[in-house]
């Protein structure tokens, strides 16, 4: 089962191969910060890929049309994708502040992972 690592809160979640990184996480009881609940209306779940991008599927032309609409053309030049989109297909590392444990779970200490 493919893992993604989200920092900063230095967390790995496994994500059921082919769903979203979003989706898996929230079925783990994280809150991921969103606006449009996972619709890809909106960019509030996205988040910068560090390592794995080979890992997920690509951009689709929702995806791609909502990141140029709400953060400009430039964002497609930058490693970027909706979590809520972003299908798991390997292991990946990301960056998405605000992402919080589930109730009653601390996150590990800054610079461990918890796995």
């Amino acid at each position: 089962m493919p893992k993604v690592t989200v920092q900063p809160l230095g967390v790995v979640i496994e994500v059921p191969e082919g769903a979203t990184i979003m989706s898996a996480a929230q079925d783990q009881g994280f809150y991921w910060p969103t606006t449009c609940g996972g619709e890809g209306r909106c960019t509030t779940c996205a988040c910068t890929v560090v390592s794995g991008m080979e890992h997920l599927s690509p951009r689709g032309k929702n995806e791609t049309r909502v990141l140029t609409e709400e953060r400009g053309p430039q964002v497609l030049a930058k490693p970027v994708r909706l979590a809520c989109q972003a299908q798991a297909f390997g292991d990946a590392v990301i960056e998405k502040p605000g992402v919080r444990p589930p109730a009653g779970q601390r996150a590990p200490a800054p610079g461990l992972t918890k796995e």
